[in-house]
């Protein structure tokens, strides 16, 4: 009797763009490995559910990804697939990042109906964005911005900026990109004028920690450079207890050998902000976003983020 191919569960959110990254992966690794069977299991997060909220009020990004770790621990699935901007710092016991796949372009994108650029906004418009990093930085460059939450799938998004919800919308350009949407975008923000979210653009892989049959497939699709970038900043975003509430961005390249990282803490309404850099051989990687860290938390920022904590609204 021959044996059945080796098979491989995929669980993934239902959105679009989830749904598309979840195939990337599952066509990634049937290339990788000829005899794998590879199968998705859709679910609906908490994340996905409530959308009347923002997420710095019901838990986090965390809310995403919970029912899909559950499905890994229980053995209903093998793998997770996630954009590594929402995969919180402390992995939950028993589970591991297992791959991250090479870098989509990190940067935010402005998107407006009737204004080219971001410098282009008439005094008091409204902007829709869900992430207080987001906010932290156009408020600073923008303090007369009035800033509305936006929540829902990537499509939804911009249907509520064609009904003239907002002036503008700020979205991942790599979501757009994937969901070959990029023609709606109007323009890109330069990565230090809005530092992007920690680990935006980057798919990664999460599964067991003592699965090492997994580990060893999804090995295959992990890019050096995105998992030596992402855990810099993962680090730095960590040490300075980075979550929902607090406006942290990160962003790390490989230049010439070198491992650059650029970092923002500010305050919601961009009166307080907090930039540095650091770098250094991508082997230190961790330590670059640790040095970072504490450089910023020495500049002041820890009395930032400690009212942050105490008072998240």
């Amino acid at each position: 009797m021959s044996s059945s191919p080796p098979a491989l569960r995929i669980a993934t959110r239902r959105s679009r763009l989830a749904l598309w990254q979840a195939e990337h992966v599952a066509a990634r690794l049937r290339a990788a490995h000829t005899d794998l069977e590879v199968t998705l299991v859709p679910m609906t997060t908490q994340g996905d559910r409530i959308l009347d909220r923002s997420l710095a009020t019901i838990g986090g990004k965390g809310l995403f990804i919970k029912e899909l770790e559950v499905a890994i621990a229980a053995g209903r699935a093998d793998i997770a697939v996630h954009s590594m901007k929402d995969v919180p710092g402390d992995m939950p016991p028993g589970m591991v990042l297992a791959a991250m796949l090479n870098r989509e372009d990190p940067s935010d994108a402005f998107i407006s109906m009737r204004h080219g650029r971001f410098e282009d906004l008439p005094p008091n418009a409204t902007v829709g964005t869900s992430s207080l990093r987001r906010q932290c930085q156009l408020k600073a460059l923008r303090p007369d911005l009035q800033l509305a939450t936006l929540r829902g799938n990537v499509e939804t998004r911009l249907q509520r900026l064609q009904e003239g919800a907002y002036d503008a919308i700020i979205l991942a350009t790599a979501g757009l990109k994937r969901l070959r949407l990029e023609n709606r975008i109007t323009h890109r923000f330069d990565l230090e004028r809005c530092v992007p979210a920690v680990g935006q653009g980057v798919i990664g892989i999460e599964c067991r920690e003592d699965d090492a049959h997994t580990q060893a497939l999804t090995a295959a699709l992990n890019d050096t450079a995105a998992w030596q970038c992402c855990q810099a900043e993962r680090a730095f975003a960590q040490r300075l207890g980075g979550s929902c509430q607090s406006p942290i961005g990160g962003f790390a390249q490989v230049e010439n050998g070198r491992l650059i990282l650029c970092g923002v803490i500010g305050s919601p309404d961009g009166l307080e902000i907090y930039r540095g850099a650091a770098s250094g051989a991508p082997q230190d990687a961790r330590a670059i976003g640790m040095e970072l860290a504490e450089r910023l938390l020495a500049d002041g920022a820890g009395p930032l983020l400690e009212r942050l904590r105490s008072d998240p609204a």
